[in-house]
């Protein structure tokens, strides 16, 4: 009986009470695991800025696309994945949940093999084709290599977070990164001022702070929740339910690997402007991450909610949650906006360890340019999962590709004439495009247009 009011208390019933509180208490936990989770990167940019200088900090920008691309797909792969046991839960089918677990492991490992055989193959090739500096070419490669032959180790974490925010438990993921990102810092500092180990000791000390995360999220559904551990019949093959894993999962990963592609040729752009303005833009980037963050979670605890409502057949919930997650992200929009006009450059030479004016000057522009529109992504997002939580798979794909080819143009159009402001307005107008997509596709929805 204790056991059981314990495991209660790590968890939310998204399908019951007042929205907008269960929906935020479901969140915040979520919000600050992903805050931390930038922090396993974040502290490298910062650690690399300080220690090791701006050729070492342009060095993890020019791979920071590469990066993305490849752990990307995979989280896409694993959220998908989630969502699909997310409505079994909601529809309190325990017994299709339990399959669901055991075909997500299956696909995982599979995913798993195909992103590390990349990494052994391609990286460095991809790395010349994205014009990336021959002074920082070796020391990028070295980076991005050890975080992508370990990419097991991230999606095995988010797997498993992603099944316990599926059954409502957004708390634990959230303990076991705080202590595995304890871990990072101090591991970055050991490897990088002790053992002299430069770039590759900021990676190596991100895959085993990971590693530990993963190890204990293993503990504790081994010990907790027994609903999310399979048995050998559960990883008997169904045709439909392998369908539906790998249609769900790789459409979201799909999604945000299209979404990273263009990221990576957005990077061929910015790598011929020099070291200096890589510098600050992948610090900026650093920065825009942490101010995205709370619309960024707001977005994701949507996919669950949605996903769980639907098998509940909760329509009325559904519309009102997303409507209360798209106000905030116009509050949050307001409040970075003036916030980040005042403090901006200070957060860029604080986080870069830079006191070259090129630097600060372009990160700062990036970071006032790109707030104001923090509401248009917010809102993207918002549809975006929801339309994922609804088990629509094609919509969010269009809207990548919007994304996808609207790089494109600013990269062979608008880059040449404007420069690295070319750069910097690049985001915020595709999200505009995007926005106007979704929120059509979503309220013309035949299950949205049955809420009256």
């Amino acid at each position: 009986m204790k056991e059981g009011k314990i495991v209660f208390k790590m968890k939310v019933d998204l399908t019951k009470g007042p929205i907008l509180k269960s929906l935020l208490i479901f969140a915040f936990p979520l919000f600050v695991a992903n805050v931390f989770q930038q922090l396993y990167n974040t502290m490298d940019t910062m650690i690399v800025g300080n220690f090791l200088g701006d050729t070492s900090l342009a060095a993890i920008g020019a791979c920071g696309a590469i990066y993305e691309l490849l752990v990307g797909f995979a989280l896409g792969v694993g959220n998908g994945l989630s969502i699909v046991t997310a409505r079994s839960y909601g529809a309190k089918d325990n017994k299709i949940l339990k399959k669901t677990v055991a075909g997500s492991i299956v696909i995982g490992i599979f995913l798993i093999i195909v992103l590390m055989l990349f990494s052994l193959f391609c990286l460095y090739p991809l790395l010349e084709l994205l014009n990336t500096p021959a002074n920082i070419i070796y020391e990028a490669y070295n980076y991005i290599f050890i975080i992508t032959i370990f990419v097991g180790v991230m999606f095995a974490y988010n797997l498993c977070a992603g099944l316990l925010r599926a059954i409502g438990n957004s708390l634990m993921p959230l303990v076991f990164l705080l202590i595995s990102s304890v871990l990072n810092v101090g591991l970055d500092l050991l490897f990088i001022t002790r053992f002299d180990m430069g770039i590759q000791g900021a990676a190596v000390a991100t895959v085993i702070a990971q590693g530990v995360s993963v190890i204990l999220c293993l503990y504790y559904i081994y010990k907790k929740c027994p609903i999310l551990i399979p048995s050998k019949e559960d990883f008997k093959i169904s045709k439909k339910l392998y369908r539906e894993l790998a249609g769900q999962g790789f459409s979201m990963g799909l999604m945000m690997s299209i979404v990273s592609t263009g990221t990576v040729i957005l990077q061929t752009a910015i790598n011929k402007f020099g070291y200096l303005i890589i510098a600050g833009h992948v610090t900026a980037r650093k920065l825009s991450s942490f101010c995205m963050m709370p619309v960024a979670t707001l977005g994701l605890a949507l996919s669950t909610f949605v996903s769980q409502n639907k098998g509940a057949d909760q329509m009325m919930r559904i519309r009102k949650g997303i409507r209360y997650a798209n106000l905030i992200a116009v509050g949050w929009s307001i409040i970075s906006t003036i916030v980040l006009f005042f403090i901006s450059p200070i957060l860029v030479q604080l986080l870069s360890g830079s006191n070259n004016a090129k630097v600060i000057d372009n990160g700062s522009l990036y970071l006032i340019l790109n707030a104001p529109f923090y509401c248009m992504l917010g809102m993207l997002l918002n549809l975006r999962n929801s339309l994922q939580g609804l088990g629509r798979k094609v919509i969010p794909l269009v809207s990548s590709v919007i994304e996808f080819f609207g790089k494109i143009v600013f990269v062979w159009l608008f880059i040449p004439m404007l420069g690295y402001f070319g750069v910097i307005i690049c985001e915020p107008v595709i999200w505009c495009c995007m926005c106007l997509q979704l929120a059509y596709s979503f309220y013309h929805d035949s299950y949205i247009k049955e809420i009256k």
